[in-house]
């Protein structure tokens, strides 16, 4: 492994003392079995904590409880951490840390999707900001009821899987913060995206002790595709048996083009690739026999969309696989290597992407319902603010109280709002409303 900062040998999955650390120290539990290692330990907290279990009303893309089908943020991570340990086990990574990693990677993400957590964002700017990634980190590293002061208390290894983004965000203060070495290039995305708070920065120096600055380990490259290729691909599932995505659109060559734009814009780096690319990569995709002629929403169609979901998951994931370790090569996990997607299949993916984001989120009325979810984000945290520390859940009233100033005690609003689901945000701002709290 190139990351030596551990001195325990590693065992034979190649997992050292180092990996397995976990933040605060614990004693054995009476009666534990000892064949139940440390990374099915940090999946089982995951899998049981209260966080994981609120994602099911939050929003993925569709709102909650606007049908049954749609995929929400608990089944999205369910179906986020299947594809990450299938990809993460034939790659050499431990399955169950992977799938940690994966259960926890949307944790953090506050009510209505990305649109709340870009309401939040405008909200916490003089305490830090606000990012889904690095609410994740704070939440299984301190707020989160198993550990008190250390959250999960997860290993090393799997928090460390779970930095999509492996640096420090804005410091309120001024400096810095991005967790990087002196003379070292800041991210460039480091300014929007990042995978800890400034006061989160103890925790994550440790966790990212001995790594290579601003490099993801495999097991958290592996999580951000599977997640990529989770929800670009059911999204599509989901848009289509809603109706809001026909397969007859798809063929257009005017539509293609509609898609085309819209992904090299919103989904690809500059210089990447270019709208011609795209068209073709899209075509060529459409030309793939798995693709079904309708979808009329019988069994049938329903069977043979379900089979397209399979093969594109699989096309996606395979790869991936053989790019990143081809066959007869030892096993990768760490820092051992990167993970290698071919070009042809981050396009397709990101057109994936496109699809849905054409067809469903700029559907007509979504951005009216985009803006009084903001709305009642900025109304719900101004209402709690100005009552707390009474209008806090208990669990929140004695880090407000411990606070040391207003942006300490803004950081407790902020989190106490992440906490919320799309049904009880709309509750909490409609009691507090109400009463003139």
């Amino acid at each position: 492994m190139t990351v030596v900062a551990g001195d325990g040998a590693a065992d034979e999955d190649g997992y050292d003392s180092w990996d397995t650390e976990r933040w605060a120290q614990e004693l054995p539990k009476p009666g534990a079995g000892s064949g139940r290692g440390p990374f099915i330990r940090d999946r089982a907290r995951v899998l049981h904590s209260s966080a994981l279990r609120r994602l099911a009303a939050k929003t993925q893309v569709v709102a909650v409880g606007s049908a049954d089908f749609p995929r929400t943020r608990l089944t999205h991570s369910l179906e986020c951490a299947q594809i990450g340990r299938e990809l993460g086990a034939a790659l050499g990574c431990d399955p169950d840390l992977v799938d940690a990693a994966c259960l926890a990677h949307d944790i953090g993400h506050p009510p209505f999707g990305h649109n709340g957590e870009a309401a939040l964002a405008d909200l916490a700017a003089d305490c830090g900001g606000f990012e889904g990634n690095a609410q994740s980190l704070r939440l299984v590293t301190r707020l989160e009821a198993k550990v008190p002061g250390a959250g999960l208390n997860l290993t090393r290894a799997t928090l460390d899987a779970t930095l999509k983004y492996p640096w420090v965000g804005p410091d309120p203060d001024g400096d810095a913060g991005t967790g990087l070495d002196a003379g070292e290039t800041r991210p460039a995305l480091a300014a929007s995206k990042y995978g800890a708070y400034a006061a989160d920065a103890a925790v994550f120096r440790w966790i990212r002790g001995g790594a290579p600055a601003g490099q993801s380990c495999l097991e958290a490259q592996v999580m951000d595709w599977a997640d990529d290729v989770a929800y670009s691909v059911h999204d599509l599932e989901d848009g289509l048996h809603a109706g809001l995505v026909t397969l007859t659109q798809l063929r257009d060559p005017a539509e293609q083009l509609a898609v085309a734009g819209l992904t090299l814009a919103a989904y690809c780096p500059p210089g990447f690739t270019t709208v011609d690319e795209l068209i073709e990569t899209f075509a060529r995709l459409l030309e793939l026999d798995c693709w079904p002629q309708e979808f009329d929403g019988s069994i049938a169609a329903a069977a043979s969309v379900k089979n397209l979901t399979s093969v594109l998951i699989g096309r996606f994931c395979n790869a991936a696989e053989r790019a990143t370790r081809p066959a007869g090569q030892m096993p990768l996990r760490r820092y051992d290597g990167a993970l290698a997607v071919p070009r042809q299949q981050r396009l397709e993916c990101a057109l994936l992407k496109g699809v849905t984001a054409h067809y469903v989120m700029s559907r007509p009325g979504v951005a009216a319902a985009q803006a009084r979810e903001r709305e009642v984000i900025s109304e719900l945290a101004a209402a709690v603010l100005a009552g707390a520390p009474v209008t806090l859940d208990p669990m929140f009233r004695p880090e407000f109280n411990a606070a040391q100033d207003d942006r300490g005690r803004l950081r407790v609003v902020v989190d106490q709002i992440a906490s919320l689901t799309d049904t009880s945000a709309l509750a909490w701002h409609h009691r507090l409303r109400s009463s003139g709290t």
